[in-house]
């Protein structure tokens, strides 16, 4: 008995020191910088700070009551629910097509199709967005010349107020929805083969196969995309400030870029980190709803 305790202990030593390298660097990368990040939430930390800590203030929650008493919070927040309400099901819905697509055996040349289409994930933002730029031109751009042939007038897409966030949902989907379509012909490759077979014995229809097997055997793939889309459209950054800086009239103001400008420009760091904060406990609660309800639907 003594000796297989010692054994156990020697296993758990041996996995503890093999642990220790990668949690240590987690713990010094990920949650010192957190814990950091929300004592600075507590403070009126600023530029005057940075040279002298002294000068940071210990203010509690102000920055917390401040922040839901702020019309610009309120208005990016409502900018990026609109984002994640609108591109988020649009992404998913064009990955799952594209997917489905990909992984027909009609179509030829799969391996092209599947890099091609992976392309712009890995593309750089500001290369995308000059192309993108020039494709909402809203006198030469080839979006316009489209329309015009349809007899639509012009629209200034990333100038006007209402077509600004729809225009960078547009460009946001056709960025990120080749990494969702891998993951789901991953899930469509997960299917046996014999449930379709069986099914189109029984006279079952294309529409049937997919709303009665790949919808069901594809629940768990379209749950995890469906929330690793909701977090990073959450975090919407990149596309409003290269497009349009949050304009026009902050219409594409999002509560990331929002947290941005005030640390890095207005040099609020306080604020600032209880905007990053505000949207964590944003994102864990839509997250968890999320969970439950998925929960639900399988009870």
């Amino acid at each position: 008995m003594t000796t297989m305790r010692e054994s156990l202990r020697r296993q758990m030593l041996t996995a503890y020191l093999f642990l220790f390298p990668a949690l240590s660097t987690l713990f010094v990368f990920f949650f010192l910088p957190v814990i950091a990040a929300l004592l600075l939430s507590l403070t009126d930390f600023d530029i005057y700070s940075l040279a002298d800590f002294g000068n940071a203030r210990f203010v509690g929650l102000k920055n917390y009551v401040d922040l839901f008493n702020d019309p610009l919070f309120w208005k990016a927040l409502k900018n990026t629910l609109y984002f994640v309400a609108v591109g988020g099901p649009l992404s998913v819905v064009t990955s799952l097509g594209a997917a489905l697509l990909v992984n027909s055996r009609t179509v030829k040349f799969k391996g092209l199709f599947r890099s091609v289409y992976f392309l712009p994930v890995v593309t750089t933002l500001v290369a995308v967005s000059i192309v993108w730029r020039f494709l909402y031109h809203p006198r030469y751009g080839m979006l316009n010349y489209l329309l015009s042939l349809v007899g639509i007038d012009r629209i200034d897409w990333l100038g006007d107020p209402v077509w600004a966030m729809p225009a960078i949902i547009l460009l946001a989907v056709w960025k990120n929805f080749g990494y969702n379509m891998i993951i789901f012909i991953a899930g469509l490759q997960n299917i046996p083969e014999y449930l379709y077979e069986a099914a189109r014995l029984d006279g079952a229809s294309a529409r049937q196969q997919f709303t009665m097997i790949t919808v069901p055997m594809l629940a768990p793939t379209t749950f995890f995309v469906a929330i690793i889309t909701m977090i990073g459209y959450f975090q919407l950054f990149a596309e409003p400030y290269v497009m349009t800086d949050g304009g026009p009239l902050q219409s594409t103001m999002s509560v990331v870029l929002m947290m941005y400008k005030t640390g890095f420009k207005w040099w609020n760091m306080g604020y600032s980190a209880a905007v990053a904060f505000a949207l964590f406990a944003i994102i864990a609660g839509a997250t968890i709803i999320q969970m439950k309800l998925q929960k639900q639907s399988h009870e």
